[in-house]
């Protein structure tokens, strides 16, 4: 997937991933619960989005759950700084329990709130990349990113299935356009696509 991980990266990775299965069997963060499926469906799905993300100084994860894509992408790019938004408070417990744990602070962020398009209210902060991991259909997606989008960010989508005709033109009638979409496969054959979107026809 164009990623490379340097040992502190992939140790902490693996800490993160031990720490999830822990967790999980206490207080059901995922249902997502072998190991193998762990690294394929939160790690390697999440770590499929560094590569865009070179150039991006601010990750604003909307749904990120008990921190996915967040965490492991602020693991692999140490640079960038991250702010995680959750609704379900032992979600929110996790991330900032690993945040502290694995020294991703500062620059790294876990806010209990429910994104509904309000970041005042709400206290979430504007970013120049804004992800979402199947919070939500592509369509309303586009519509509650682009309250949190920068003057010249980025809106991802991360989804199963993409339909190319499809997202150009539910882009086009929100003054978007796709800039980029990447397919690939997880190790078990499952396919993925990333939808970048950007501002201007």
């Amino acid at each position: 997937m164009g990623v490379s991980l340097d040992e502190g990266a992939a140790a902490a990775l693996e800490r993160l991933a031990d720490e999830l299965l822990r967790w999980n069997a206490r207080v059901n963060l995922t249902a997502i619960t072998q190991p193998d499926e762990v690294l394929e469906k939160h790690f390697l799905d999440s770590l499929a989005l560094v590569p865009f993300l070179k150039k991006t100084q601010r990750l604003l994860d909307l749904g990120s759950g008990p921190g996915f894509p967040g965490l492991p992408v602020r693991i692999a790019l140490p640079s960038l700084e991250v702010e995680m938004v959750e609704s379900v408070g032992k979600k929110v417990g996790f991330a900032k329990q690993m945040i502290a744990s694995l020294g991703l602070f500062p620059g790294t962020r876990a806010t209990q709130a429910r994104a509904e398009g309000d970041p005042e209210r709400e206290r979430i902060g504007f970013a120049d990349a804004v992800v979402s991991r199947a919070l939500m259909d592509v369509e309303p997606w586009l519509d509650l990113a682009l309250r949190y989008l920068g003057a010249d960010g980025q809106i991802f989508a991360m989804v199963a299935n993409a339909d190319e005709g499809g997202l150009e033109a539910v882009a086009r009638a929100r003054g978007l356009r796709l800039a980029e979409l990447r397919r690939f496969a997880l190790p078990s054959g499952d396919p993925r696509a990333i939808a970048a979107f950007c501002r201007g026809q």
